[in-house]
């Protein structure tokens, strides 16, 4: 195994396939590109406690080591004493098939190139994502998402901010917030579950054309509006539900806000096919 202690501004080659890599920042700026060539690690800044970065086995870790020297002390240690020493600002550049599990306690957080999936968990911060495919999964409590062109498995999580997903054409998509809005423009007209959640805050989604799914678009206190003709009010809550099938309904589309309103609306038809080539 080999072992680096990063005291400061450094940069680093790995000669050896990475094939995993797992990173745990308490605060920072954290960069995770998919890209050819051997791995690669910049780090730009750095607080008093440093990083520890290994190397075993295709295994690549990058860490803050936060042990209180008093535990009791709890939050107070932490913005007394931990904010000023735990800092890291880190670009990691690792081949595209490498799986990434990603922790940042405050911070922001960028993930682009990767294909075979990641976790990204951040308590304070922002998240974006551009590229990513596999099984992907996103969790912020205070801080929005945004992703562009993800594919596979994505599940978004907010407690408190907007999750944005743009030229999605993600086979299933899970985009959950407590207080934001949630924005979905899906390209994919194949896609085979689509669940969108909000208990304060609106629904907007984009669909193409021919997509075939079956449609369920609900809102407690809110208005429900929809593009497609087959897609229409129902029961006693007027516009507040919408029901119908766009295509075959092989698919399921369910979006469902508290506080917000739904709108769904429709994307013109692009030349698709289901590996995603377009012509």
């Amino acid at each position: 195994m080999a072992t680096w202690q990063i005291e400061g501004p450094e940069r680093l080659a790995l000669e050896g396939q990475v094939t995993q890599l797992d990173m745990w920042l308490a605060r920072g700026r954290l960069r995770v590109v998919g890209t050819d060539g051997p791995a690669r690690v910049e780090v730009r800044r750095v607080g008093r406690k440093g990083l520890t970065v290994t190397y075993e086995d295709g295994h690549l870790s990058i860490r803050h080591h936060t042990r209180p020297r008093w535990p009791w002390m709890g939050p107070v240690w932490w913005f007394s004493v931990g904010r000023s020493n735990f800092f890291a600002d880190v670009t990691v550049a690792v081949p595209p098939a490498v799986a990434a599990s990603l922790t940042l306690v405050a911070g922001d957080v960028l993930a682009t190139g990767l294909r075979q999936g990641a976790t990204v968990d951040v308590t304070s911060g922002h998240i974006t994502l551009m590229g990513l495919d596999g099984a992907i999964r996103a969790k912020t409590v205070s801080g929005s998402i945004e992703a562009l062109g993800l594919a596979g498995d994505v599940r978004l999580q907010t407690v408190s901010g907007e999750i944005i997903l743009a030229d999605s054409s993600a086979d299933r998509l899970l985009a959950r917030t407590i207080s934001g809005a949630v924005t979905c423009d899906l390209d994919n007209p194949y896609a085979r579950e689509v669940r969108l959640d909000t208990t304060s805050g609106a629904i907007t989604v984009r669909v193409p054309e021919d997509a075939d799914l079956e449609v369920n678009l609900s809102a407690t206190s809110g208005r429900v509006t929809s593009a497609f003709p087959q897609v229409r009010a129902t029961g006693s809550a007027g516009m507040r539900s919408a029901r119908g099938r766009i295509g075959s309904g092989k698919g399921v589309l369910n979006a469902y806000a508290v506080s917000g309103s739904v709108s769904l609306l429709a994307r013109p038809i692009e030349d698709f096919s289901p590996d995603g080539d377009r012509s």
